[in-house]
């Protein structure tokens, strides 16, 4: 099995093979021209995304910077994800986000690891694992979502948190690592911060 192929199934391999290099490179001088667009060239930005990634669905929005190891090319996006400022996508392998997932300024998600045993990082070595996020999830900013995670729908991930283990569906996740702070319940139904009432009859 060739370095390439290999980034996709979990095994060590050397990501600074020259067929990978070359490829990657021109993912990366596409993803240079999406970040140097102007704020009002939304319809240009919206076409080149759809060229960057592997998928993305209608009415996605990313707020450049970006920053992507593959510029988007393993990322499947659905609709309505929105991305803040700054995001950080190590997309060597496949990253998932499901529709009307927000995504807050400066968060890294990872697909990409090295080995702990130090023989092999000298030789460079790198293994992969995807990244799935779920259907209508809220990713706080500065959160950091390692290698192999997967987070369910409906899940808000609290500002700053390391996601280190899977997450499931319908909860508020905090912290460094990352843990289960409580499931979302009629509560939220009712106040949506610090005690302030949903007035439903004024929204649209």
């Amino acid at each position: 099995m060739d370095q390439k192929a290999k980034m996709h199934t979990g095994e060590l391999y050397m990501p600074e093979d020259a067929e990978i290099m070359k490829e990657q490179l021109k993912c990366l001088d596409r993803l240079y021209d999406f970040n140097q667009t102007r704020p009002t060239e939304l319809e240009k930005r919206g076409e080149m995304l759809k060229e960057m990634f592997a998928e993305i669905g209608e009415g996605c929005y990313i707020e450049p910077p970006l920053h992507a190891n593959w510029g988007g090319k393993h990322c499947h996006f659905g609709k309505n994800v929105y991305a803040n400022f700054n995001l950080t996508l190590v997309d060597d392998t496949h990253i998932y986000v499901g529709d009307y997932t927000l995504i807050g300024p400066n968060v890294v998600i990872a697909t990409g690891g090295h080995p702990i045993l130090p023989e092999l990082r000298e030789q460079a070595y790198q293994y992969n694992f995807p990244v799935r996020i779920g259907r209508n999830c809220w990713i706080g900013a500065g959160a950091v979502i390692v290698p192999g995670v997967t987070i369910g729908d409906n899940t808000v991930i609290g500002a700053g948190s390391v996601v280190t283990k899977d997450i499931p569906s319908n909860v508020v996740a905090v912290g460094n690592p990352c843990r289960v702070l409580r499931e979302i319940s009629d509560y939220d139904r009712e106040f949506y911060f610090k005690g302030r009432k949903t007035d439903y009859d004024k929204l649209k």
